[in-house]
């Protein structure tokens, strides 16, 4: 293979044949060119052994990756030795990072599985123990419990919007807060005209002509509740007594019902003894006085909720009616606020039909009263229902005698409330 023959020194700018002659473009312009000298082109081609000339080096530029690797060949050549620890060195570098990872997971699981079983193992052997089952099932046995059972009496009306779920144990709470506002005072020793036997003769007549004109129940309460509220801030004659209640009978009746009796009507019923002009007198003077306050919780408001909580049957519903509208009619009732008397009835009521028990959990969950709270005023109800037959004012007795009321009025009064009721003195009654 023949060598190369040295190549004279280019000038810059100007390109040259191999005879040293410049080369010209054809318009005769000097090209500005000129192609790259080889990279050692002087270099001498020494011989090799039997006299053959050895090939010339390749020529390569010279890069930073291709310099970068040159140094690392000839570090390799001078120090073989040292290519092991590099890899000894690069080998923890790789598995470091995946020995932390590993340790602290063994640690988590050890840490906290005994604590677990150190926590809950004790529990477990204090709650199940021999004599804690025995203890459980004799109680079941003789109907003990711990927790009271309350039973969900608005689970039936969930889908009814106008029960007002959601917000019926609030308006109940609020209620009682604000029952004693509108609970009329003691007021027989203000009155000079009147005293409680000419009260009971006017409330025993408000309910035949509240029978008389078929109007709600919501009505005759409301109608004595303001009749009770007049005349504890107001003094009235014997005469206008009648006035009063019909009067308070035409307001309460405009608040409840949506076609209330007209005043000519009222007018007939008292047999004329007043006319129109005095009636709507005697309205104005009433509203004056309470300041026209009507929306008031009576106790027949308590009485729903209290009744619906009894889980009743018509029986046990007409019964509780009967002996809550008995007790208006008396004057000594007048101590106890309306929900007291709302939840001496349903209780004085399943004593008399002998419900057991007589007052449950529930019970006393809605109505916040215990037995032995409302015991008083369920001895009262229970004297004037044994009494009742036997009185002159037999409006409520009468009504509730009927089959379409269920004739609770011929049930016996409870018999230990009686009896109760006889060892108190503090209870005295009238006739």
């Amino acid at each position: 293979m023949a060598t190369r023959t040295n190549m004279p020194e280019q000038i810059r700018g100007v390109p040259v044949a191999a005879d040293g002659a410049k080369i010209q473009n054809k318009n005769g312009a000097v090209k500005n060119r000129r192609p790259l000298g080889d990279i050692a082109n002087f270099v001498s081609v020494p011989l090799a052994q039997g006299g053959k000339p050895q090939p010339p080096p390749i020529n390569r530029p010279i890069t930073r990756s291709f310099r970068a690797q040159l140094l690392a060949n000839a570090q390799n050549e001078k120090k073989p030795t040292e290519k092991a620890p590099v890899l000894a060195a690069k080998k923890p570098q790789q598995q470091q990072p995946l020995a932390p990872r590993a340790v602290p997971k063994k640690n988590l699981v050890i840490k906290q599985q005994p604590k677990k079983e150190a926590v809950v193992s004790p529990k477990k052997n204090k709650n199940v123990t021999y004599s804690s089952v025995l203890s459980a099932r004799s109680k079941a046995a003789c109907g003990v419990t711990n927790k009271p059972k309350v039973v969900d009496i608005d689970e039936s009306d969930r889908d009814n919007d106008l029960a007002a779920v959601e917000y019926v144990e609030d308006m109940y709470s609020f209620y009682k807060e604000v029952e004693k506002e509108s609970q009329p005072q003691m007021y027989m020793h203000i009155q000079t005209e009147m005293n409680e036997k000419m009260r009971a003769i006017l409330v025993d007549w408000l309910f035949e002509v509240h029978v008389k004109f078929e109007l709600n129940l919501e009505t005759i309460y409301l109608t004595i509740n303001i009749i009770d509220r007049f005349l504890s801030v107001k003094a009235v004659p014997k005469r206008e007594l009648q006035l009063l209640g019909i009067s308070a009978l035409l307001i309460a009746s405009k608040y409840e019902e949506i076609w209330p009796p007209q005043v000519n009507d009222l007018v007939f019923v008292t047999d004329n003894a007043y006319n129109n002009k005095q009636i709507l007198v005697m309205e104005k003077t009433i509203l004056g006085n309470l300041e026209w306050y009507l929306t008031v919780p009576t106790q027949y408001v308590f009485l729903v909720r209290f009744i619906k909580a009894s889980v009743p049957d018509p029986e046990m519903e007409n019964m509780v009616h009967f002996l809550a509208e008995l007790g208006m009619m008396h004057y000594d009732t007048l101590k106890f606020c309306p929900s007291m008397l709302a939840a001496s009835a349903v209780y004085t009521a399943r004593c008399s039909l002998n419900k057991s028990p007589a007052w449950t959990d529930t019970l006393k969950f809605h109505t916040g009263y215990s037995e032995s709270e409302i015991m008083e005023c369920s001895k009262v109800l229970a004297l004037h229902h044994s009494r009742c037959g036997e009185s002159k004012l037999r409006a409520v007795y009468k009504k509730y005698s009927k089959a379409e009321n269920g004739g609770v009025a011929l049930v016996s009064p409870a018999k230990f409330l009686l009896s109760a009721a006889a060892t108190d003195s503090k209870n005295p009654l009238s006739a």
